[in-house]
C-alpha cells in the first residue's frame, strides 16, 4: 500500500454521524487516512470503538484507516487491529508493557506501528528508539473526548521529536491530535507535525472537501523547513 506524503489530514470519524458513517466515510475521500478513535472507557473515561466496528469500518472506507488505540493493555489487543488491516495502528505508551516489542509485532502483521503519548508523558525516553516506530502521535489535548482546546504548550515536544528524528536521519511521522483547526493547524506545522488529525473542523465544515483542502495547504505552507510563500 502505497500511503500519502506529508501533510497529510486524517479526518477523526469520532465527529462522523455514526448512523451514517459509509455516507461520511465517502464525503472525505479526499482525505489522506480514516483516523479511528477506539476507546474503552478504561484508560480513557469514554467507550468508542470495538474491533468489530473496525472491521467494518475497514471493509466500506475508500481510504486506509488509521487507528488510535485508547485502551489498556495495548499488548495484549493492538496485533488485533493490524490483523483487521489497518495501514497503520497507535497505541498508547502508558498503555504498554513492551513498546518497541509491541511496535516490532505490529509491523510483522503488516501495519505501520505508532505510539502516542498523553500531554504530561515526556518524549525524551523514546528517543533511542525512533527507528522501531513509524509514528509518533502527540496528543495536543488531554485523550478521551473530542472538541477540546488545543494545547500549544504541546509544540516543544513537538520540536524536540523533529530536532531528533532530523539528527538521527528517521523518517518517522510525527502525528497531532486535539483541537487541530483552520486556526491552530499552523502552529503544529511549525512546531514539526506531519499528520494531523481534525474531527469537528472536518466534519463540521459546509463543504468537506474543501475544509481539507484547506487544511492541508496550510500544513504545508508552515511545514517545519518550508519557505514561506511570501518570501
Amino acid at each position: 500500500m502505497t500511503l500519502p506524503d506529508a501533510p497529510r489530514i486524517n479526518p477523526s470519524i469520532l465527529s462522523a454521524d455514526f448512523v451514517n458513517m459509509q455516507r461520511d466515510l465517502e464525503r472525505i475521500s479526499g482525505a489522506d487516512l480514516v483516523h479511528v478513535d477506539v476507546m474503552d472507557n478504561h484508560f480513557v473515561p469514554n467507550l468508542t470503538f470495538g474491533p468489530q466496528m473496525v472491521e467494518r469500518v475497514q471493509a466500506t472506507s475508500p481510504l486506509p484507516l488509521d487507528v488510535h488505540l485508547m485502551i489498556s493493555d495495548a499488548d495484549r489487543w493492538a496485533p488485533g487491529y493490524a490483523e483487521i488491516g489497518a495501514a497503520s495502528v497507535t497505541f498508547h505508551l502508558e498503555a504498554a508493557r513492551e513498546p518497541v516489542a509491541l511496535a516490532r509485532r505490529l509491523r510483522q502483521i503488516g501495519a505501520r506501528a505508532g505510539v502516542a503519548v498523553k500531554p504530561d508523558t515526556p518524549v525524551e525516553g523514546m528517543f533511542e528508539h525512533l527507528d522501531e516506530f513509524d509514528q509518533i502521535l502527540v496528543m495536543t489535548v488531554e485523550p478521551g473526548f473530542g472538541g477540546q482546546s488545543f494545547r500549544t504548550d504541546m509544540m516543544p515536544k513537538l520540536r524536540a521529536l523533529k530536532n531528533e528524528a532530523a539528527r538521527r536521519g528517521s523518517e518517522v511521522w510525527l502525528q497531532v491530535d486535539g483541537g487541530i483547526s483552520l486556526d491552530t493547524i499552523a502552529q503544529a506545522a511549525e512546531a514539526g507535525a506531519d499528520t494531523f488529525v481534525a474531527g469537528s473542523a472536518v466534519f463540521g465544515a459546509a463543504d468537506i472537501d474543501q475544509r481539507i483542502g484547506q487544511l492541508r495547504a496550510l500544513a504545508a505552507r508552515h511545514s517545519h523547513g518550508a519557505d514561506s510563500l511570501d518570501s
